[in-house]
């Protein structure tokens, strides 16, 4: 027994000095532009746990929520109520319910405005741009554009980009990129349907 309380003594000891130096190293503060993408469920519900993180340090929120729109959700009624957060929901639902090319551009468009806004006003910590993959993905938007928003965006200024398919360039100039893959899912393994407080 002796041996093993000795041994993760020495084991616990070499962690807490790793995360000391790296601590020690780290001194620089930035705002960072997140990534959460993959195929995966809780892109954007992690998103909205580091906006709700951003609310409780008396960040200024901005969120656009592009594609889902037409879909009404507990996180968007709660963070709506917030006096500190600005939420706008743009799109009319999956594009396989719309069909129609020109209307998802045309709301795109109308999103990314409000969207070049909050990044351009100041009084923002954080913007979330939940589901802006899929937009590029269909290419609703210009990726260039895009990404000379993104770079060109205030020092301080954390934004979060949601959504599957996110792409190369987006990935490459973000400072954090979380890959969310699928382990085990209750609708596909059980046909358990989608549940209040879980699913939506």
């Amino acid at each position: 027994m002796k041996t093993d309380t000795d041994s993760h003594k020495r084991m616990t000891q070499r962690h807490k000095e790793g995360f000391e130096r790296k601590k020690a190293a780290a001194t620089r503060e930035k705002g960072l532009l997140i990534v959460n993408t993959g195929t995966g469920k809780g892109k954007s519900t992690a998103a909205f746990g580091m906006g709700l993180r951003a609310l409780g340090h008396g960040m200024k929120l901005g969120v656009v929520q592009f594609i889902k729109g037409a879909l009404e959700s507990a996180e968007r009624r709660f963070l709506s109520a917030q006096p500190n957060c600005e939420f706008h929901v743009v799109g009319e639902g999956y594009t396989w319910n719309t069909q129609d090319r020109e209307a998802d551009m045309r709301t795109a468009r109308k999103g990314w405005a409000e969207a070049v806004r909050m990044i351009g006003d100041p009084s923002f910590g954080m913007v979330i741009l939940d589901e802006l993959n899929i937009v590029l993905k269909y290419q609703y938007l210009e990726l260039e554009e895009v990404l000379e928003a993104l770079k060109s965006r205030r020092t301080m200024l954390h934004v979060i980009v949601t959504g599957r398919h996110a792409p190369p360039p987006l990935i490459d100039l973000a400072d954090m990129v979380n890959d969310i893959r699928p382990v085990k899912h209750p609708y596909q393994e059980q046909g358990i349907k989608a549940q209040a407080g879980v699913e939506f």
